[in-house]
């Protein structure tokens, strides 16, 4: 199993989550994004650098992921286009997507745009929280432990 982050717009703290359980748990990591990022030094965190444009690093980690890796991403259609490649995907706010919750998020991602379209204030989503943070970590654990037994 590998862990890959759509790391353009994931929040500092979450990445410093995930290198700490890379370490901890042996397992590689990877970071896509298409500017240049630092990572710690360690023989499993690496980032890798796409060009610039229109869902690139998307389209990377699609290209990359296997079937139960695991996909860090805020990125509804992202996350949908793992799961149908048998990856999991969480978001940084610690929600553990499935098929089905998936399928949901979409078409309420759809109908949002629609009305942003139609010239609706939509507003956009919440400051990222204490909270969230810690959903995402306990979350992450909960992953991790329950893929330590196969």
């Amino acid at each position: 199993m590998r862990i890959w982050v759509d790391a353009d717009a994931c929040p500092a703290v979450i990445k410093d989550i995930l290198f700490r359980a890379a370490e901890r748990q042996r397992i590689r990591l990877t970071l896509v994004a298409n500017k240049a990022l630092r990572t710690p030094p360690s023989a499993y965190i690496s980032a890798l650098q796409v060009p610039r444009g229109f869902d690139v690093a998307d389209a990377e980690i699609v290209d990359r992921v296997r079937s139960g890796d695991l996909v860090i991403t805020a990125d509804i259609p992202l996350a949908a286009a793992v799961i149908d490649k048998g990856a999991h995907a969480l978001d940084p706010r610690g929600e553990l997507h499935t098929g089905d919750t998936i399928r949901e998020r979409l078409t309420m991602r759809n109908f949002m745009d629609e009305l942003r379209g139609a010239g609706v204030d939509t507003g956009g989503p919440a400051g990222f929280s204490t909270g969230d943070r810690q959903a995402f970590a306990n979350q992450l654990d909960r992953f991790l432990s329950g893929r330590r037994g196969r």
